[in-house]
């Protein structure tokens, strides 16, 4: 409750200096450029006060909309939070230093009424009533019309259909052409990998059969020793053929769900993990993988990178959509910029049109929240 009211009153001392801002800089925010990062920023800051993810880009209209709303409406709000949070400050000085002004400058307790602190009495009296009326529209109005305020500011800048319909296109394009590209990319990688490893054993294997073949009647030793190499040679394409398998579907998928692979996962990890799951039921093979995967590189990026000695992994299904959550208590600071992994969960996410969000301040935690949608 104490952060809700502090929350909300510097959310509606910042929407008065916004505001008067706005004012003034009216000319400039006419420009669609200008109007589009102020009406960001506010919408950011109602997203964060109201706890609910900001989407989507509003068109111009609104934009210019919003520089006109939040003046008639955001100056107003900010100006009664400043005199309620004003008026307790005065009703403090009031009532601890009154004796300390000038006879015909002493402070004045209840405006409207014009109640001048001239003795002891008025200052107990009225400065604790005044301190614990206006502490209480602090304590329960201020939040409530800063909350009014934030929906406000959502609602007029809210992406009409059209605009989300573009974006969601926008993205859909710039993530399939990522698939394509890191499609591409593996095939190129397995090919490559059949070719340098299992395809060179395979050449190596035929060679040594030839020529126990040729050396059969003659020499009967060499025949036995190009056998055991053959053999050898054999079991170790049939390891890398495993191997590179197992970077396209994973068998254990196969073998034991999705359950069970993330168990084995867990108990692999460098850090102890604490594992959560519902009732995953049946999941498209597709979304099975790139759970696998997601969770396997995040472990990965906690037993390298975290410094952590735990970690918590949960995963739930709600809706036709699979979340995955996981949480370790390392030194935080994740710096995506800094390597490829959760580049590559971010690609491998939105190609099945889920969504990626990444939580790690310095100092820890870090979380990993994904959602996958899993309709049949």
């Amino acid at each position: 409750m104490r952060d809700r009211a502090f929350s909300g009153s510097a959310y509606l001392l910042a929407t008065l200096v916004t505001a008067v801002a706005t004012a003034l800089a009216s000319p400039v925010l006419l420009v669609p450029a200008a109007a589009r990062s102020w009406a960001g920023l506010h919408r950011r800051r109602a997203g964060r006060l109201l706890g609910v993810p900001v989407g989507g880009r509003p068109g111009g209209r609104r934009n210019l909309a919003w520089v006109f709303a939040h003046v008639a409406v955001g100056f107003p709000l900010g100006l009664a939070a400043l005199m309620c949070l004003g008026n307790i400050l005065v009703a403090a000085v009031a009532l601890s230093f009154w004796w300390a002004f000038p006879a015909d400058e002493r402070p004045t307790l209840f405006s409207f009424f014009d109640v001048h602190v001239d003795d002891w009495a008025t200052a107990l009296v009225g400065g604790s009533v005044q301190i614990a009326v206006l502490g209480a529209v602090a304590w329960w109005v201020l939040p409530v019309l800063a909350r009014l305020h934030a929906r406000l500011c959502l609602a007029v800048l809210a992406p009409s259909a059209r605009e989300k319909l573009t974006e969601r296109v926008d993205v859909l394009t710039r993530s399939r052409v990522g698939v394509v590209d890191a499609h591409g990319a593996e095939l190129q990688r397995i090919e490559r990998d059949l070719h340098d490893g299992t395809q060179a054993r395979l050449v190596a294997i035929a060679m040594q059969v030839g020529l126990a073949r040729e050396s059969l009647a003659d020499d009967p030793d060499t025949v036995a020793t190009l056998l055991r190499q053959a053999h050898e040679t054999t079991e170790e394409a049939m390891a890398e053929l495993r191997t590179v398998l197992q970077t396209i579907y994973p068998p254990i998928l196969a073998d034991r769900g999705l359950d069970g692979a993330l168990a084995a996962l867990a108990a692999r990890s460098g850090v102890p993990v604490h594992i959560e799951l519902t009732d995953l039921g049946a999941l498209p093979a597709a979304v099975e993988a790139v759970a696998y995967y997601v969770i396997a590189e995040a472990l990965t990026n906690v037993t390298k990178h975290a410094a952590a000695t735990r970690a918590a992994l949960r995963a739930e299904r709600a809706d036709d959509v699979l979340s995955i959550e996981v949480t370790d208590d390392g030194r935080g600071g994740a710096d995506e910029t800094r390597g490829t992994g959760i580049a590559g969960i971010r690609r491998r996410v939105a190609a099945l049109d889920g969504t990626v969000r990444l939580d790690s301040p310095a100092g820890g935690p870090t979380t990993l929240a994904v959602r996958v949608p899993c309709a049949r």
